[in-house]
């Protein structure tokens, strides 16, 4: 296997040449051996997601030629649909608030979109991880926005797990409906009741926190996704602002809307 060479203002690192991750990653990945846990598939997946809102803003801006426009857009829905997932090597546990995380998407869908584009990886001339992958953006607007979207993802599982395990309870609360038992408070036998009744009251606090799982994902769908680095927004249009979280929610299909105050 041959390898490609990258550069940073550290310096320079060899890199399998197949591998779409670049010299971000690779520094991260000696920077911060902490979990042993690579990051959870579904805020990667999550990553592919924004990144493709973010793409699909500045195209409509028209910062890209219309080729790579398309090879960008692609490599972000691969990594949005669950492809790509082996080229993320950096750990789950890292500095920066997730800066590498960030760098490794970038460097995996510039890769990926250079391969699209029949070009080598490293070709960084042509589509780069941090002008064209990381335009108008930050890890600090990316980052948490993506993390929100995952953990809607996952509430949303744990909901349906929810409601499966509250219909089970109500069906034991029929089942065992004249199934006589003795009722206990602070550890000594009290009054009788049914077992059935005690399955209903499972199945009541369980329907409660389904619906506290609901109220929480309310709150994730208010995200910072335009602020950039600070929630200024500098550097970014106004154009680009407005956009990206229309652009983000009608590829989800989650009723995401942009703070009110960014910064925040």
């Amino acid at each position: 296997m041959s390898d490609r060479r990258e550069h940073d203002l550290l310096g320079e690192l060899l890199l399998p040449a197949d591998c779409l991750y670049g010299i971000h990653a690779a520094r991260a990945i000696k920077n911060f051996p902490l979990a042993g846990q690579p990051v959870h598939p579904e805020l990667l997946r999550a990553f592919g997601s924004v990144k493709l809102a973010c793409a699909l803003a500045n195209r409509a801006l028209g910062v890209w030629p219309e080729d790579k426009a398309d090879a960008i857009i692609a490599a972000c829905r691969e990594l949005a649909a669950g492809g790509l997932l082996e080229h993320f090597p950096v750990d789950a546990l890292q500095g920066g608030a997730g800066t590498s995380t960030n760098m490794n998407a970038n460097e995996v869908l510039a890769n990926r979109a250079l391969q699209i584009l029949g070009r080598p990886a490293g070709a960084y001339d042509l589509v780069s991880p941090l002008d064209d992958l990381n335009l108008h953006q930050s890890t600090n607007d990316v980052f948490p926005t993506a993390l929100r979207l995952a953990a809607i993802r996952l509430l949303r599982r744990l909901e349906e797990n929810l409601v499966a395990l509250v219909e089970a309870f109500q069906a034991k609360e029929q089942e065992f409906a004249d199934v006589v038992k003795v009722g206990r408070t602070e550890m000594q036998e009290a009054v009788l009741t049914t077992l059935g009744r005690e399955m209903g009251a499972y199945a009541e606090a369980f329907s409660r926190d389904r619906w506290r799982v609901y109220k929480c994902e309310e709150r994730l769908r208010v995200v910072n996704l335009g602020g950039a680095a600070i929630g200024t927004g500098l550097g970014a249009p106004r154009e680009y602002i407005f956009a990206v979280v229309d652009f983000l929610r009608e590829e989800t299909g989650i009723g995401f809307a942009r703070a009110e105050n960014l910064v925040e």
